[in-house]
């Protein structure tokens, strides 16, 4: 068990191994401080516009404003965001959260079942939408609480000129915006101009109150809102901050922001470089990735955060390698585990390494982290700060930490976590947050060990390991092995039923070479692993499905044929 960075001591000299998770009573006065030591410190870049750190404080206010004049809204409803990376995001954020209201992340990619269901869910009583997707919520309105509706324009916080070319542009010459009929919707320049002329009633905000409605477990069931409060998401943008501190300088560092901030990932990060001044260049669609090529050229960022699939993507375009990295600090990895060949490749055209991180929704989401030199060894790294992690067994025991290679099955088992960062619990699910939560200790459900220096490496998702005759597999490693082979351009391994076995591995692959055969993958596959853990079943596909931030839908892989 660890509770912080060993490299404390190394980079930083008499730094406390813990953090304050106390320091900001609430999440927007983040903003609020920068804005009394630097307004002008310009925050949030999208599609050329820059919002300062003033200029969204105030356009945060009026929005709080407008949501305040409402009737029946009070402390503590919930709020909706529907959107992608748009200025208008930290704008509603911040104002949601400023008024006293508690914010909804919702995938904009979203079906209207799952709209309908994490509305309902939520008991949202407001959304704000972009109106490409506002069709959807025409759909299902009816069937939820939302009673209020913002409609906004992928424009709508850009220059006159360019704001009416863009969004008209999207809406009339790409026909982008599906026709909806909301009757009561208000635009959101509508709300920024009714809640300007009313005013902003500063609310009492507390770090206890809950803060964000984080919806997880989608992709493996029916989702539930992890209920995070401001003191658990200043306690992560602390204990990120504490790392990041090696190397980034106050107002100097620009992030590449691709992963969509409704994923708490992005979010928390964000917030992060915030709390450093730092400007973050906003990826409306990140799935456009020689138009994210195009935004590397041009931001000279430090700093980039990623999954796996979106690191791949970037080195297999041409183009990619003709970018200006010399000002880039840190690239953090989390989501999903890095590859080798993927981690090897990034540092062989940047210059630097993939940091890869860990975490989940219910813990805001960061737990451990490698060192910031560090290079890759297939390791998530060390617990954060204030941060205690546990590897678990059979009867809840502690396997404690493996300082022999060879006995590494045996120390291998469910990682459990505290921290200030850990959720309050599910909404309104009672059973399910008990069922999470044993002496105090936050089950995540993933598989991994700690090994005797206390890094900690993640092997598999509990519930994505696959039984084969007894013997226990885990995807990460196969799909690893595969994606390694020349000519793979990436894989998904899941495990599916057999007569004989119990389940035997399918491997779904999407190839570079196209003249790669079932064949040659087993024989590489023969080379690396052993026999049981050689895929018995290969499907070769055009793309992996996966979700918005990347994650492969290893679900949808099953049926696949």
């Amino acid at each position: 068990m660890m509770t912080s960075f060993p490299w404390l001591a190394k980079y930083q000299k008499g730094v406390p191994e813990t953090i304050n998770p106390d320091i900001y009573p609430n999440i927007p006065a983040i903003l609020d401080r920068l804005v009394e030591r630097r307004a002008s410190c310009p925050c949030f870049t999208n599609m050329g516009t820059t919002l300062t750190a003033g200029q969204t404080k105030s356009l945060s206010e009026d929005l709080a404003g407008y949501l305040q004049s409402l009737p029946g809204m009070k402390k503590g409803d919930r709020v909706a965001i529907m959107m992608p990376n748009l200025l208008q995001y930290p704008v509603s954020l911040f104002g949601i959260l400023k008024a006293g209201f508690i914010v909804v992340n919702v995938n904009p990619l979203y079906t209207a079942r799952e709209l309908e269901h994490q509305l309902k869910d939520a008991g949202a009583k407001a959304i704000i939408i972009i109106e490409n997707f506002a069709k959807t919520l025409e759909r299902v309105i009816d069937k939820t609480p939302v009673e209020y509706v913002i409609t906004t324009a992928v424009g709508d916080l850009f220059p006159a000129p360019k704001r009416l070319l863009i969004n008209t542009a999207i809406k009339y010459v790409k026909k982008m915006v599906p026709p909806y009929r909301l009757p009561k919707a208000v635009s959101f320049r509508e709300a920024l101009a009714k809640g300007h002329a009313r005013g902003f009633q500063p609310v009492e905000l507390y770090n206890q109150d809950v803060a964000l409605l984080q919806y997880t477990g989608g992709t493996t069931g029916v989702s539930k809102g992890a209920m995070l409060s401001h003191r658990n998401v200043l306690a992560n943008v602390e204990q990120t901050g504490r790392w990041i501190s090696v190397t980034f300088k106050e107002y100097e560092e620009v992030a590449l922001c691709a992963l969509p901030l409704y994923h708490i990932f992005s979010f928390t990060a964000t917030l992060c470089f915030l709390n450093w001044g730092a400007r973050s260049v906003l990826i409306t669609n990140p799935r456009d990735i020689k138009g994210l090529v195009k935004e590397c050229q041009k931001a000279r960022f430090s700093i980039y955060t990623g999954v796996n699939t979106l690191y791949n993507a970037l080195l297999n375009v041409p183009e990619f390698k003709n970018v200006d990295f010399s000002r880039l600090k840190m690239s953090v990895a989390g989501g999903t585990q890095i590859q080798k060949v993927v981690a090897e490749r990034w540092k062989q055209t940047t210059g630097g390494g993939i940091l890869e991180a860990y975490g989940l929704t219910e813990t805001s989401p960061g737990v451990c982290g490698n060192l910031p030199d560090a290079p890759w060894d297939g390791s998530v790294g060390y617990p954060l700060p204030s941060t205690e992690v546990s590897i678990r067994g059979d009867g809840f025991r502690d396997l404690g930490q493996c300082d022999d290679p060879a006995k590494i099955p045996e120390y291998t088992g469910e990682i459990c976590v505290k921290g200030p960062q850990v959720m309050l619990g599910y909404w309104n699910r009672p059973e399910e947050t008990a069922g999470v939560f044993r002496d105090g200790w936050l089950r995540t459900g993933d598989v991994g060990f700690m090994a005797s220096d206390g890094k900690i490496t993640i092997t598999d998702r509990k519930k994505d390991m696959i039984l084969v005759s007894g013997f226990n597999v885990y995807p990460n490693e196969v799909e690893g092995v595969i994606a390694s082979m020349p000519g793979i351009l990436e894989c998904g391994v899941v495990g599916v039923p057999h007569e004989r076995s119990g389940e035997t591995v399918k491997a779904v692959i999407v190839r570079k070479d196209p003249s790669i055969t079932k064949e040659d993958v087993v024989k590489y596959c023969r080379t690396q692993l052993t026999g049981y853990k050689i895929p018995k079943q290969i499907v070769f596909v055009d793309s992996l499905p996966k979700t918005a931030v990347g994650k492969i839908l290893r679900r949808e892989l099953k049926d696949i044929v």
